[in-house]
């Protein structure tokens, strides 16, 4: 018997957690961040709803934050056991752990910079002077006088931010990670094992096959973690054949972020984006491409190097405005092991690197990215993040979003009460309108900006299994399930994906937020 409880990720996308007890060892499925509006987010990120201490070990799915970004939270209270993933998870975290420790850090101290500067403004030494208060607490344009700020919270009695982790505090997270290979069982507690297989979703992303033996009996728990789609290019597609001793699955775990939606043809992806940048080029501004760092700036990159190669679009300057990009496309090269047939065929045989051809260009220093927002010539910048709620997209965004010639390419989910999913959003109605009255007017880094760029959504590029997709690696899998528990789906996805699981035969719910189920 196995008791199963869903802490996170439940009716809802991110902050993906669930927690595996038999009595004996707990198993931690992921430890991801919530995401969405800055305080909401705040709140439930700093609470781990257990006490890590009881933790036995974690099975990490794979590295995007909202499955991995709370690690430094439960490896910095008493957990002492060891974190389980593969290999590429394992060193993509070390860029990506390391960079979300920066951003909690350098989020704080905005916050506290603003706190400080509010209750100064109001005060009549400082009532007409924003130049003396920059002076007092900014270093130059982009650093700010961090001494000051914590002296001054101090000295007027203010309430500090305290980041979720730091740097220090990732780095040391570092420490828990171990990398298992694919199709390798491994013990993860008494009796317990776990094998992991191809998720098709990301570089190193993992199905988890977890079989606990007791008193002769085995139960058996799959957990999707992030299920990829069919027929794209890099790493390859989901696993259809586990071994013998991992086929008969009393509960499956399974995403469903798209669970009542289907996605433009894999095929098509080429195609898609090619048709899209040939428009984009006749108005003969930038295209914008918020993406995320990790898994679709690479795609990216291997789409347009394919286009240039041909020579079937225009080869604008391509910009990666991402030092993370940076770092994690590294990572990309130094896994070749998990690519799929063609990426082997289309470059690798051909001695070329997929990530990289004479058009594109990596922007390191603030002042590159800077000089990059005022250039007007036409371009393509694909920066992070993925949903534009941090990161130098937004420093783009606010630039360019105003300007009718500019381009914003969707190409990922954009979870609810994002700026991502305004952007779409209101885009589309504009479009839908003909762009005729007022253009939307959105919110970027606290000043607003009407939404005259032409937004165009490349569905396609999801790294998500749409339904079909789901169905076909239920059905066309030699697993044999019993039940399955619908997860990482907002409501609407979650509730219409386990409809359809019943209609097709299957026994499937969607769990409550906190709810325990047992597992025989």
């Amino acid at each position: 018997m196995m008791n199963v409880t869903f802490y996170g990720a439940v009716r809802e996308v991110t902050g993906s957690m669930h927690l595996l007890g038999n009595g004996n060892d707990h198993i931690l499925m992921d430890c991801g961040l919530f995401q969405g509006r800055r305080q909401e987010a705040a709140g439930k990120n700093r609470v781990l709803p257990f006490d890590p201490q009881i933790v036995t070990n974690m099975i990490l799915s794979h590295g995007h934050i909202d499955h991995s970004g709370r690690i430094p939270v439960l490896t910095s209270r008493k957990f002492n056991g060891r974190i389980y993933c593969t290999r590429a998870t394992r060193d993509v975290c070390r860029c990506l752990l390391l960079d979300s420790g920066h951003i909690q850090e350098s989020d704080a101290e905005y916050l506290n910079y603003k706190t400080v500067r509010s209750t100064l403004s109001q005060m009549k030494k400082y009532e007409k002077g924003n130049a003396e208060l920059r002076k007092l607490l900014k270093k130059n344009k982009h650093h700010l006088e961090t001494e000051t700020i914590h002296q001054l919270i101090r000295e007027l009695r203010l309430a500090a931010v305290k980041p979720l982790y730091t740097q220090e505090e990732a780095k040391n997270a570092l420490n828990y990670l171990e990398g298992i290979p694919y199709r390798e069982p491994f013990e993860i507690g008494k009796g317990i094992t776990c094998t992991f297989y191809e998720a098709g979703h990301i570089l190193g992303s993992a199905i988890s096959i977890i079989r606990m033996q007791n008193n002769g009996k085995t139960t058996t728990i799959c957990f999707t973690g992030d299920l990829g789609r069919f027929g794209k290019p890099i790493i390859r597609d989901p696993v259809l054949n586990v071994a013998e001793e991992d086929r008969n699955i009393d509960l499956l775990i399974m995403e469903s972020t798209y669970g009542d939606r289907l996605h433009e043809p894999a095929a098509d992806l080429k195609n898609q984006l090619k048709t899209e940048l040939l428009k984009a080029v006749e108005r003969q501004g930038t295209i914008l491409i918020p993406a995320f760092a990790y898994g679709r700036t690479q795609e990216l990159l291997y789409f347009l190097h394919e286009l240039y190669d041909e020579g079937d679009i225009p080869r604008l300057p391509v910009y990666v405005d991402s030092p993370l990009s940076t770092e994690i496309t590294k990572v990309f090269g130094e896994h070749p092991e998990v690519y799929d047939q063609d990426t082997h065929r289309t470059f690798l045989e051909k001695g070329k690197n997929p990530f990289s051809f004479d058009q594109m260009h990596y922007v390191q220093s603030v002042e590159e990215s800077m000089a990059l927002n005022r250039d007007m010539t036409p371009k393509i910048v694909i920066a992070s993040s993925g949903m534009c709620e941090a990161g130098r997209i937004l420093h783009h965004l606010r630039h360019k979003i105003h300007n009718p010639q500019t381009s914003i390419f969707i190409v990922g989910f954009m979870a609810e009460h994002t700026l991502g999913r305004r952007i779409l959003d209101q885009g589309q109605e504009y479009a839908a309108s003909d762009r005729k009255g007022e253009a939307p007017v959105l919110k970027i880094l606290g000043k607003e900006y009407p939404l005259k760029a032409h937004v165009s959504k490349l569905g396609g590029f999801s790294a998500h299994a749409d339904r079909d997709e789901m169905m076909r690696f239920l059905k066309e899998s030699n697993l044999n399930v019993n039940k399955i528990a619908v997860v990482h789906g907002e409501e609407k996805q979650s509730l219409a994906f386990a409809d359809h699981l019943n209609e097709a035969g299957y026994k499937a719910f969607v769990p409550y937020l906190g709810q325990t189920v047992t597992v025989n």
